[in-house]
């Protein structure tokens, strides 16, 4: 047995542990699907899947100072406007998913929405983010990379007036399509 392997059964029989068990490696129904038999990273082959609509929807946040959030919210940040910044990289992120994460499938995406909304009461911004395509793969990464990049970008942009921002609560709220169904979690 590969060290990763004797890892991962570790890391599951912990997990387990916490639930009153054992793992047997039977325990749950599915297994970690990007892994081969002998525990190397595998991409998974969707060639036989069915191609459907699918569509995913992604949250984050991203907590700033007071001074921060005015000089944002006012348009007074040297490097423009954070909000169009922000959903134009976003949207450029979520093209490039394929490149960031390694076992991600490239997908031609139909949509892919990233709305940024200063919010006060963080202060901060609250970014969501919607990918939408025709595949055989869902686009939950696509959505959270989106996100992801969004967030990043905005705190490139304040960083010269904000040393102590925070990329908070990056998470997948909904997923549409595809033999698993629909998940919703918010």
């Amino acid at each position: 047995m590969s060290r990763w392997v004797e890892k991962r059964t570790g890391l599951l029989d912990g997990v387990a542990a916490r639930r009153g068990g054992k793992y047997n490696g039977a325990m749950t129904s599915k297994k970690l699907s990007h892994l081969d038999d002998s525990g190397r990273a595998r991409m998974v082959d969707v060639g036989e899947k069915t191609i459907s609509e699918r569509w995913a929807v992604a949250r984050g946040e991203v907590h700033m100072s007071p001074d921060a959030y005015r000089m944002a919210a006012e348009g007074d940040l040297k490097k423009g406007d954070l909000v169009a910044t922000a959903e134009l990289a976003g949207v450029m992120g979520a093209k490039e998913t394929a490149h960031l994460i390694p076992l991600c499938h490239p997908l031609e995406l139909s949509q892919i929405e990233v709305n940024v909304d200063l919010d006060e009461a963080l202060p901060g911004a609250r970014i969501t983010a919607t990918a939408r395509t025709r595949a055989r793969t869902g686009v939950e990464m696509e959505a959270l990379t989106a996100v992801s990049i969004a967030a990043l970008t905005i705190y490139d942009m304040i960083k010269a007036v904000e040393k102590t921002a925070r990329i908070r609560d990056i998470r997948l709220v909904e997923k549409h399509g595809g033999r698993s169904g629909d998940v919703v979690l918010e």
